[in-house]
């Protein structure tokens, strides 16, 4: 089984009006593409916080110069069909420093960024994995305080196929 750590960012931004969250948009290696907060990988034995600045960083040019307490929310996803199994950490960016500037990302895979109200993050994110998305707009609805944690199992082997389950 493959195991990866990811961390996840949520960054926001308060217009006149109303409330905005950086979304960067990623082109898959089999041509699709999907909407997601900024972030990645983190690198074996790296802390979380700071392998998630690099990420942001990199995917966005913005430099996250604090983090609120603790994560928003913590997410298992465990694809035993795949040989896989994921936990992603998101936390929230307080301040961040620095101007949006998409291209230097090393992967290759950030091709896109904007700042999406709120209200309408949902239609953004119709792409995303569940395991993405629906942490994400629970969060944005409920603004919670403490961490909370996500489960999810993947059941399957081929991609065309798999069924996703919430536990």
């Amino acid at each position: 089984m493959r195991h990866w750590t990811v961390g996840g960012a949520v960054i926001e931004s308060d217009t006149v009006s109303e409330s905005s969250v950086l979304l960067v948009e990623n082109l898959r290696h089999n041509g699709t593409s999907d909407w997601t907060p900024p972030g990645g990988v983190i690198d074996h034995g790296e802390e979380i916080t700071i392998g998630l600045r690099r990420e942001v960083q990199e995917e966005t040019g913005l430099e996250v110069l604090e983090w609120s307490s603790g994560p928003l929310y913590q997410i298992e996803a465990e694809a035993p069909g795949l040989g896989w199994t994921l936990e992603v950490e998101v936390h929230r960016a307080v301040r961040i420093g620095g101007r949006l500037n998409i291209g230097s990302d090393p992967d290759g895979i950030v091709v896109d960024a904007e700042w999406v109200r709120s209200g309408d993050c949902e239609g953004r994110l119709c792409d995303a994995h569940p395991w993405v998305r629906e942490p994400l707009l629970e969060w944005l609805e409920q603004r919670w305080v403490d961490t909370r944690r996500f489960r999810y199992r993947i059941d399957g082997d081929h991609l065309a196929e798999l069924a996703i389950v919430r536990i």
